[in-house]
């Protein structure tokens, strides 16, 4: 990890995120609304994918007091991999609480204003649902109000790769897809040029190669979509974020 001393504040940091999460899947609800994150994974990188410190959380809160819930997971099928893991010292467990802490503490030793994702509506919800669980609704946002900016390289990638024929071309060639894909696994085939690559669906794993993907878009110096919300999209005033531990 990198002293504060180490920190060199001229380069544009970021923190990519990745939450998998519980299926609290409702009818006519979005997929993320009631969701909550067992596996909690992020990174300071920067604009060239850089990794500066990496961070790698199993939910306690979730994964050892909601059972039922995590028997409802996206990805149930690896929690054999995750008990092996935390066996062997592999993942480290902590609450919500202490996750958000160290993330804070990361945004700010690095002066980060932007958090990004993909797909970060997913994660954005997830995060939130979070701190609305852990305190009965009291607090109801996971960043104090205007700490840090959302960004989602889901749109980055459809503001960019998806537009390139190239990628058109490999989606429908290689992948033997109809429609053009902005799947972070598809993306990263494309970016790596290997198209039998499996994405991890665990946390930090994928943070990696979507800080590939950011990468990659701004290497290519195009106009991009980045903003997950609109300005004024939440009201913030009228729902105060989590207290400070």
């Amino acid at each position: 990890m990198f002293t504060e001393k180490e920190i060199d504040h001229r380069i544009h940091y970021l923190l990519q995120i990745d939450t998998e999460a519980t299926n609290c899947l409702q009818e006519g609800w979005s997929i993320s609304k009631n969701a909550l994150p067992y596996d909690v994974g992020f990174a300071v990188i920067d604009t060239h994918a850089n990794i500066y410190e990496t961070f790698d959380f199993v939910n306690a809160d979730i994964y050892c007091n909601e059972p039922e819930l995590m028997e409802s997971a996206y990805y149930a099928d690896k929690l054999p991999q995750y008990e092996a893991e935390i066996e062997a010292g592999i993942r480290t467990l902590a609450t919500s609480r202490t996750i958000r802490k160290v993330m804070l503490d990361a945004i700010e030793r690095y002066h980060i204003k932007e958090v990004v994702a993909h797909n970060a509506r997913f994660d954005c919800d997830t995060l939130n649902n979070a701190v609305r669980w852990d305190t009965k609704s009291k607090y109801r946002y996971w960043f104090p109000f205007g700490m840090v900016e959302w960004w989602d390289s889901m749109k980055m990638a459809r503001s960019v790769i998806c537009k390139m024929p190239t990628y058109k071309k490999f989606c429908k060639e290689v992948l033997g897809l109809e429609r053009v894909s902005a799947s972070a696994e598809n993306l990263y085939r494309f970016i790596s040029g290997n198209p039998n690559f499996k994405e991890a669906h665990t946390g930090l794993e994928d943070v990696y190669i979507e800080a590939e993907i950011v990468a990659y878009c701004y290497r290519q110096h195009k106009p991009m979509e980045k903003l997950l919300f609109k300005p004024k999209e939440i009201d913030w005033e009228a729902n105060p974020t989590w207290e400070r531990i």
